[in-house]
């Protein structure tokens, strides 16, 4: 089908149509822009949530339970997927929006330029017809007018009143007319054929070869509509697979959802290392009271006459429960010593291990610039290797205090654990209150008499008042008794003397920094290492107070 053949007479429509072709194009076009700017705003939005849930966080609150980091590996890939939503946005904008508004000003022109050609060819075809139809005009009325002198000549002719000079005046006119009627008719019949030649033309070249660019331009129209379509599909299918991947990456990111590493994580991150609390010894309020001998059934041990029980005795206990009898003043947080001791241990290993890897980092700074000094003492030109000594020297020093920092913490470290194997001993020991009497040998391997090999102190005090504390009239009650294993010298502040095969009293558990808080019989007070002692809590029953 041809719009040259079959539309010959249908310019105006067709002028319709095109326009009408063009119109929706740039509707199509505006679709695209509005569906790009959902995406982009939807983009938007997606980032905005992750920013939202994802705020920035110090090292120290990074997350680690397996269902904060996959919820974060889900943000991830929820930001991954906005990404993608914004390379639609832009390919679309790019690809189908972009090429669109170039392509309709490009189909506005060459419609406009088919359009006057078709109302030129039109115009001339109009010309023509205007000239044929003048000269049409013209010898109707030349042959009116001839017809009439004709008329005129013939009645004056058969009047034989006429006189001869009239008939000759009206025979004249006759041929006057007749004459300039041919002339009309000549005129007609070359400006008719004339216009029949231009209107064969312009129906049958001019316009048909109009109409079929204007059918050529349409049909552009539609295939590039048709590749457009395309176009906002591939746009699609092209980040599906990436699209898979976020999806596919929040999917494993649930599967990695672990409930008992998140329990096992709750544990390392809360646990102190303290066992549970023991049961509270009775405390008999009625040892003064005289008692006859039928009352004495009660079996309290009795004690020397006018010598107050240290075991027993029993006082306000006002603020007996921190170390020495007395709240302690604010902890050292270098040490970490306010922590448990199983905190206080992961912390310094982590401290240790960003001491060594500054160090490290110190190292590696000092060989290049001993590299790069070797390089100028070679090339004088390049350099002055004087001018890198101060830099040497400064990450030496840096070097050297990394040292000192990481042997400090790997100190108190070696503390921390070494008080958790002797508190593991002493649990070991204390388990079974009728267990049988241990070896000569320490938990560690072989202790002996040697106290060179002790590895840590006690807890130090301020002396004032380490000193105001044990001048004080209330003494902590006894809550257990122990055996001596080895000999200790006591030559620490705040640490006692005891002998081999010694008992003493127990006033005050260990905290789980291996030393245990005992009185001797005589009332002095002071700290042992807890891995030299065996250790028996008391138990209790009804109206009674049993010693194991």
């Amino acid at each position: 089908m041809s719009w040259g053949t079959d539309l010959w007479d249908q310019f105006e429509n067709l002028d319709k149509h095109t326009q009408w072709g063009i119109d929706f194009l740039e509707r199509y076009a505006k679709f695209v822009k509005e569906r790009l700017e959902i995406e982009q705003t939807y983009a938007k939005q997606l980032r905005n949530l992750v920013k939202k849930y994802c705020p920035k966080r110090s090292k120290d609150d990074e997350p680690r339970f397996t269902s904060c980091l996959s919820f974060y590996a889900i943000l991830n890939e929820l930001n991954d997927y906005a990404g993608q939503r914004e390379v639609v946005a832009e390919e679309m904008g790019h690809r189908v929006y972009g090429e669109l508004m170039r392509y309709s000003q490009d189909l506005k022109a060459e419609r406009k330029h088919h359009l006057q050609e078709g109302r030129k060819a039109q115009q001339c075809l109009d010309q023509c017809w205007k000239q044929m139809d003048n000269s049409k005009k013209k010898f109707e009325r030349e042959c009116r007018e001839a017809e009439k002198s004709q008329i005129i000549f013939e009645r004056l002719d058969n009047d034989i009143n006429a006189t001869k000079s009239e008939v000759e005046k009206a025979k004249s006119q006759l041929y006057l007319r007749t004459h300039m009627a041919d002339e009309s008719k000549n005129e007609y019949a070359a400006q008719l054929q004339n216009f029949n030649a231009e209107q064969w033309k312009h129906f049958n070249v001019a316009i048909p070869q109009i109409f079929k660019n204007l059918q050529d331009m349409d049909e552009r129209r539609t295939v590039k509509l048709g590749e457009t379509y395309r176009s906002f599909a591939e746009v699609e299918r092209k980040v599906i697979p990436i699209v898979s991947k976020c999806l596919e990456g929040m999917v494993t990111a649930a599967k990695n959802v672990d409930e008992r590493r998140d329990s096992g994580i709750v544990v390392e991150s809360f646990k102190s290392g303290f066992e549970p609390p023991g049961d509270f010894p009775f405390e008999d309020f009625s040892q003064n009271i005289q008692r006859t001998g039928s009352d004495g059934t009660i079996g309290t041990p009795k004690n020397d006459a006018g010598k107050p029980d240290p075991k027993h005795a029993i006082g306000k206990a006002k603020n007996k429960l921190w170390l020495f009898g007395k709240k302690p003043k604010a902890p050292n947080l270098e040490d970490l010593s306010h922590l448990p001791p199983e905190q206080r241990r992961k912390k310094l290993q982590q401290r240790i291990d960003e001491l060594s890897r500054e160090l490290q980092k110190e190292m590696d700074q000092r060989d290049a610039l001993n590299k790069m000094k070797d390089v100028y003492e070679k090339n004088p030109q390049m350099g002055d290797p004087g001018s890198l000594q101060p830099k040497i020297s400064e990450t030496i020093c840096n070097m050297e205090k990394l040292r000192s920092e990481i042997h400090k913490n790997e100190t108190w470290l070696a503390e921390v654990e070494g008080g958790k194997q002797s508190t593991r001993s002493d649990r070991r020991s204390s388990t079974d209150v009728n267990h049988a009497p241990h070896g000569r040998e320490s938990p560690e391997g072989s202790y002996t008499d040697d106290h060179s090999q002790e590895h840590r102190s006690p807890p130090q005090p301020d002396p004032h008042e380490f000193d105001d504390e044990f001048d004080d009239d209330d003494p902590l009650p006894a809550i257990g008794h122990c055996k001596a294993l080895y000999s200790f010298d006591g030559s620490n502040e705040g640490t006692l003397v005891m002998k081999e095969d010694e008992v003493l009293y127990v006033i005050e558990e260990d905290k789980g920094d291996g030393w245990t808080r005992i009185r001797k019989q005589s009332g002095e007070e002071g700290y042992v290492p807890t891995s030299y002692v065996e250790i028996t809590l008391e138990k209790h029953s009804k109206g009674a107070v049993t010693y194991i």
